[in-house]
């Protein structure tokens, strides 16, 4: 499309008797509405074959039947256009689609606006500020459901047969529900392909965190084609490990060290906590399991009796806290916290912090997927080291990887 030259610009500057910003619009707004009309007879003469008034060229029975007008929702506001008929019905436009009153592509923007977390409210100013187009919370809730049949779509498609670490967690929103203001769980989960990249493999809303739940999400990522998954990165929810056997009894399982740490602190006193949190370095940062049980036992001898309960988290957990030792520091940083789905939890928030009440789970569900989409496009190149990270995965878990690759 070539660029209009100076001398034209002049011209068109001229002939309107532009002489500011709103002249221009309004210029601009007719020559808008004279291109589509122009679009609309050059359409309707290729699907005749014969120009208007030009009937020698015909070959044809059918021919022109007038006009049926029709407004349009544009951005440069509402305008009515002519659209022209055919004697036999056949025509249907493709620049301005049958049934379709809307060609300014102000549904993406609306759906752009609401993965912002912009309110209906806001979205209805922003818009007619900008267009002059009125869109009521009705029309955007409308407008947004649109993408309700592309989120069961994507939360039921095929996965990968093998994800080498899978990460589990919860993020807890109020939803109005029957009159009533209750919490509501958004299950993440989080995957890792074989290929080092990151990728959410679905969300589900439920009620507060529960193992019953999660054991119902692990079932489903079954039934859509997940044969193995090495390791489960889990906070410390109380069934869940029972849930993981259930649902994947060869998968390891590593208990998120920062969630462990973050709950036996809740037992020691405030004077205490940055020597009892410098001690318990030394034991999560051993150089394999067996220096970290000696550093465990010096940390115990000196704490057990000022702080039994944080010792013994430590001890009735230690079998899903341990799996990391075995594990260079490149595999390591991957999957002895939960701090990836984490992140992934500050960009939902991020975006729904204005939002104190969600409606409906359908409109907390709209959102969250419109944000995870946002956030998916971001997620192309695979972790760091991933080459030293899958030879040790081949090592440790002998005949589970090879087939897949």
């Amino acid at each position: 499309m070539s660029l209009l030259t100076k001398e034209q610009l002049r011209n068109f500057i001229s002939e309107n008797n532009i002489q500011s910003v709103p002249d221009l619009y309004t210029s601009l707004k007719n020559l808008f509405k004279n291109t589509i009309q122009e679009m609309l007879e050059a359409e309707l003469s290729a699907e005749l074959g014969y120009e208007r008034y030009d009937k020698k060229d015909k070959d044809t029975q059918n021919s022109r039947n007038g006009y049926t007008q029709k407004t349009v929702k544009t951005q440069f506001g509402e305008m009515g256009i002519d659209i022209p008929r055919d004697r036999q019905g056949e025509f249907e436009p493709k620049i301005v689609p049958k049934y379709k009153r809307d060609i300014s592509g102000i549904e993406e923007k609306v759906i752009a606006l609401y993965a912002r977390g912009m309110s209906t409210r806001d979205i209805h100013d922003q818009i007619k500020d900008l267009y002059g187009i009125e869109l009521f919370a009705e029309m955007v809730s409308k407008i947004t459901e649109r993408i309700v049949p592309e989120i069961k779509e994507w939360q039921s498609r095929p996965l990968e047969k093998i994800y080498t670490f899978i990460f589990m967690d919860a993020i807890h929103y109020k939803v109005r529900t029957d009159g009533h203001i209750i919490n509501r769980a958004a299950y993440v989960v989080l995957g890792v392909t074989i290929e080092g990249i990151k990728d959410i493999l679905g969300i589900w809303i439920g009620e507060n965190e529960s193992s019953r739940f999660w054991l119902g999400v692990l079932n489903e990522l079954k039934n859509r084609g997940v044969e193995d998954v090495l390791v489960f990165s889990v906070d410390g929810l109380t069934g869940i490990k029972e849930a993981i056997q259930a649902a994947f009894p060869k998968s390891e399982i590593q208990r998120c060290i920062i969630h462990q740490l973050r709950n036996c602190f809740k037992y020691v006193s405030y004077k205490h906590l940055k020597e009892f949190s410098k001690d318990f370095k030394a034991v999560y940062q051993a150089a394999n399991e067996e220096i970290a049980r000696d550093e465990f036992e010096k940390l115990k001898n000196k704490w057990q009796n000022l702080y039994p309960y944080a010792i013994k988290s430590w001890e009735n957990n230690w079998d899903v806290l341990s799996p990391f030792y075995k594990f260079p520091e490149e595999v390591r940083k991957i999957m002895y916290t939960t701090n990836i789905i984490e992140g992934f939890h500050r960009q939902l928030r991020k975006v729904t912090k204005s939002k104190i009440i969600f409606p409906s789970d359908e409109a907390l569900e709209k959102m969250l997927y419109l944000v995870t989409m946002n956030v998916l496009k971001k997620w192309t190149v695979r972790y760091k080291n991933w080459d030293i990270v899958l030879n040790q995965l081949i090592i440790m878990y002998p005949g589970r990887l090879e087939k897949y690759l």
